[in-house]
């Protein structure tokens, strides 16, 4: 009976894990580079804020990642490898263009934005989880763990993000506007250099 117990709890950590290492690890920085341009125009007191469009995005990407474990969708990886960092350009686009303008300008366009993009990344997620998964019988509960993984990894990088906000802002004296400047123009030059690499290779 304990046994019987403890392998779903050990089975979830299993997948949580694999889903927390995934938008953790630096062979992956694309997820990653698209929290922190998501991330861009905000500081600890947007928190809330942080947490629609995160959340917008988490309820994107589990929409895809569903659909496509379960095989109800497929798109060629070669395409969404390539739209991936075109999502974090994007991100970094409006971010910039928002510098002078309003904070909450625009968010139910970065809202809806967060939302599509993560209907992407999803399926760049399930690239690695249809993969693990084989043939294995019982798909529902890795995928819930996987994506809970996920969750938490993101909202990881957030709270990194926020702080490095706060040690540009308060150690390095960085304005706001100009602490939104590097870190979405930094992101956008990495994520354009990414783009040319997936285009052309």
């Amino acid at each position: 009976m304990i046994n019987a117990k403890v392998q779903p709890l050990n089975d979830f950590y299993l997948w949580f894990s694999t889903g927390l290492e995934h938008i953790a690890d630096w062979k992956g920085y694309d997820h990653i580079l698209f929290v922190v341009a998501l991330c861009g125009m905000y500081q600890w007191r947007d928190w809330k804020v942080l947490l629609v469009l995160v959340t917008a995005f988490t309820i994107g990407h589990s929409i895809t990642l569903a659909l496509s474990v379960f095989n109800i969708i497929s798109i060629k990886s070669s395409i969404i490898e390539a739209l991936i960092p075109l999502t974090i350009l994007l991100t970094c686009g409006l971010n910039l263009y928002q510098l002078d303008r309003e904070q909450g300008a625009h968010f139910r366009l970065r809202y809806i934005a967060a939302l599509v993009f993560g209907w992407i990344h999803g399926m760049g997620f399930s690239y690695l989880l249809k993969s693990l998964l084989g043939s294995e019988e019982q798909i529902v509960g890795p995928l819930f763990a996987f994506n809970i993984g996920l969750e938490v990894g993101q909202l990881l990088i957030v709270g990194a993000v926020l702080c490095c906000s706060l040690a540009l802002n308060f150690v390095l004296k960085a304005t706001e506007r100009d602490k939104n400047f590097f870190i979405s123009a930094a992101v956008f030059g990495i994520a354009l250099v990414l783009l040319m690499e997936r285009i052309f290779s």
